[in-house]
């Protein structure tokens, strides 16, 4: 599997959410029964500190099984706490098998309003 880019724009102060429908290469849909899945935001890729952390066992990741979705979400709350771009990746986790799905920038645009 090689992973593809995608760059999400997150509103400071706001919930960000989204869905992504993963496939196999002839368009089935990937069963994601008995995976884990993890996401880092860090400020650039080199950086040692992370802004947010992203985990299905944290629970702001979301597995839907052999429907093959991953839904990502972030509260208002940890949104706010989020204070410049930065860089992702999202990893997909079974057993000591890891696969790289998507990467990419991570906008923020930053609160007026709190």
């Amino acid at each position: 599997m090689i992973s593809g880019v995608h760059n999400f724009t997150i509103d400071q102060g706001a919930t960000f959410s989204r869905n992504i429908v993963v496939k196999n290469y002839d368009e089935s849909l990937y069963d994601l029964t008995g995976h884990t899945a993890r996401m880092h935001i860090r400020r650039e890729i080199e950086s040692t500190t992370i802004m947010l952390e992203m985990t299905t066992e944290n629970g702001r990741i979301t597995l839907g099984g052999d429907a093959g979705t991953i839904e990502l979400l972030i509260t208002a709350a940890d949104t706010s706490t989020l204070t410049s771009s930065g860089v992702y990746d999202l990893e997909l986790v079974e057993g000591a098998v890891v696969k790289r799905l998507i990467r990419g920038n991570i906008n923020l645009n930053l609160e007026v309003t709190r």
